[in-house]
C-alpha cells in the first residue's frame, strides 16, 4: 500500500537518506527543511503521514505536532517523532504533544515500515468517513472538538492477559483513570455483552495466541473499530510488526511506564472519539438529506431514488408493486383555524399513524405539505386497497388531540399498481386516483385505472 509521506529534518544528508530509503518502497516522499515548511506543505498538499525530527531550529518537532493536532485542517495525519532522544520523558512528551508513534535514531526499516503500513491503512479509513462527513457545515470544528471535550473520560479497557500478576501491576499503573476489566479469555473480550473502548493484548501470553487474538478482533463486526494496543518486550519486534500489520493500533514496551502507557492509551481514547464522531455527523448528514424532519418520514428525494429500485426490483423478479397517495382533507382549514403550529402537530401526528398501519416491507415518505406517499413492495392491488381503506377508516375513527383541541380527520387515498410505463406512470396514476377521490367528495379510496396515463 503505498502512501504519500512528508520527512522532516532540518539535516539535508537525513532528508536524502530517508528520502532514498522510502523511494525504495514506492512511497511518494515530500521534504521540509524546517517546522515552518512542514506546516505550510500539510497545509497545502495531501499528505497521509508525517516524519518529524524532533531537534529543529525555531520550530522543534514538538510545537509542530502540536499545531497540526490543533489545526482542524490536519489533525487528522498521522505524526511520527524521530529523534536521537530515547528518554522516557522524551518519548511521553511526544506522545502528550500528539505524536502517534515515536523511532530513534538512527532509523531501522523494519519498525520505520511497520509504523507507516499501520498509521497510514488507519488514515484512509479516517480519511473516508471525513470526506463524506464534510457536507455537513461544521464537522472539521465539532467532532474534533467534541472529542478533545471527552478525551479525559473515561474509557472502558479491557486487557487480555495470561497472568494474575500482570493484570494486577496493570491496575496499578492505570489506576483509576479507566474502567479496567482485565481476563485471560480471548473469547469472552471478542464477545463482551457490553463494547469497549480500547484493547490490551499481551505478546508474550502462551496460554492462548495474541495474534490470532488481534485477527479476530479486526474481524468482529463489532471490536473491528475497536484500537488495540499491545504490550511487549524488546525480544518481541517481529512479532509488533506483525501484529501492526494484523491491525493493531500501537505498543507499549517493557518495563512499562505509567506516563508512557497514560499517553498511549490516551491517544488511542482520543482517536477513536475522533473516528466515532465523524460516523455521526456522517449518519446526521443522511438522515438530513433523507428525512422529513417535521414528520421523521423519508423525504420526496429518498422516495424517488427508492421507488427506481424497487420497480427494477419488481420488474427482475416478476413481482407486484403498488403506491399509495394520500392527502389530509381540509388541511389549510386546519391551519387557518388553529394555527400552523397545530397544523404541524397535525402532520406529526398522522406519519404516526402512517408508521402504525404499516407492514415492515413498506416505506412511508412525506413527499409535501400535507401529501404523503407509501410504496408497497409485494402487493397485488386488492391487498394495496384493502390496506388503503384500512388507513382511512383508521384516521377518521381516531380524532386528533392538538393543544387541547379535538381535530377530526379525513384522508383521501388514491391507489396505483405497476404496469409497463414504469416509475413516472405508477405515480401519475396514484396521483390521478387521488384527484378522484378528492374530486368525488374527500374521504375516499380510489385505484387508478391501467390504461396510458396522460402526460407519461
Amino acid at each position: 500500500m503505498s502512501a504519500r509521506v512528508l520527512v522532516v529534518d532540518d539535516m539535508p544528508v537525513n532528508l536524502r537518506l530517508m528520502q532514498a530509503l522510502l523511494a525504495e518502497e514506492y512511497y511518494d516522499v515530500l521534504l521540509a527543511s524546517s517546522g515552518q515548511e512542514a506546516l505550510e506543505i500539510c497545509h497545502r498538499e495531501m499528505v497521509d503521514l508525517v516524519l518529524l525530527d524532533v531537534m529543529m531550529p525555531g520550530l522543534d518537532g514538538y510545537e509542530v505536532c502540536r499545531r497540526l493536532k490543533a489545526d482542524p485542517a490536519t489533525l487528522h495525519i498521522p505524526v511520527v517523532l524521530v529523534t536521537a532522544l530515547d528518554q522516557q520523558e522524551d518519548r511521553v512528551r511526544g506522545l502528550e504533544s500528539g505524536a502517534d508513534d515515536f523511532l530513534t535514531k538512527p532509523v531501522r526499516a523494519l519498525p520505520l515500515f511497520s509504523r507507516i503500513r499501520s498509521l497510514t491503512r488507519l488514515k484512509i479509513l479516517t480519511d473516508e468517513l471525513r470526506v463524506r462527513a464534510e457536507t455537513t457545515a461544521r464537522v472539521m470544528i465539532e467532532p474534533w472538538q467534541q472529542a478533545m471535550e471527552v478525551a479525559d473520560r473515561k474509557g472502558r479497557i479491557c486487557a487480555v492477559l495470561e497472568s494474575r500478576e500482570e493484570a494486577v501491576r496493570l491496575i496499578r499503573l492505570i489506576g483509576s483513570d479507566h474502567d479496567f476489566s482485565p481476563t485471560n479469555d480471548p473469547d469472552s473480550a471478542v464477545h463482551a455483552a457490553d463494547p469497549f473502548d480500547l484493547y490490551i493484548v499481551d505478546l508474550q501470553a502462551a496460554s492462548f495466541d495474541p495474534l490470532r487474538l488481534c485477527s479476530r478482533l479486526r474481524s468482529n463486526e463489532t471490536t473491528r473499530q475497536t484500537p488495540i494496543l499491545l504490550i511487549a518486550s524488546p525480544e518481541d519486534e517481529p512479532r509488533v510488526v506483525r501484529g501492526l500489520e494484523l491491525g493493531a493500533n500501537d505498543y507499549c514496551q517493557r518495563p512499562l511506564d505509567k506516563n508512557e502507557l497514560m499517553a498511549r492509551i490516551r491517544t488511542q481514547l482520543k482517536r477513536k472519539r475522533y473516528d466515532e464522531s465523524l460516523r455521526r455527523s456522517l449518519l446526521s448528514t443522511i438522515e438530513l438529506a433523507t428525512i422529513d424532519p417535521l414528520t421523521g418520514l423519508y423525504n420526496r428525494r429518498f422516495l424517488d431514488g427508492h421507488l427506481t429500485q424497487a420497480i427494477e426490483h419488481a420488474e427482475r423478479n416478476n413481482r407486484s408493486l403498488c403506491v399509495l397517495m394520500l392527502d389530509i382533507d381540509h388541511f389549510k382549514r386546519i391551519n387557518d383555524t388553529y394555527g400552523h403550529d397545530a397544523g404541524d402537530e397535525v402532520l406529526r401526528q398522522f406519519a404516526e399513524h402512517l408508521k402504525r398501519g404499516l407492514r415492515a416491507s413498506d416505506l412511508a415518505a412525506r413527499i409535501g405539505g400535507e401529501e404523503f406517499a407509501i410504496i408497497m413492495p409485494d402487493a397485488e392491488i386488492a391487498a394495496a386497497l384493502s390496506a388503503a381503506e384500512r388507513l382511512r377508516r383508521g384516521i377518521e375513527a381516531e380524532p386528533l388531540r392538538v393543544q387541547d383541541h379535538t381535530i377530526a380527520l379525513t384522508t383521501s387515498i388514491g391507489v396505483g399498481s405497476l404496469a409497463a410505463d414504469g416509475q413516472r406512470g405508477l405515480m401519475k396514476r396514484a396521483d390521478m386516483a387521488l384527484y378522484k377521490a378528492k374530486r368525488d367528495g374527500r374521504n375516499k379510496v380510489e385505484v387508478a385505472e391501467l390504461g396510458p396515463t396522460v402526460g407519461a
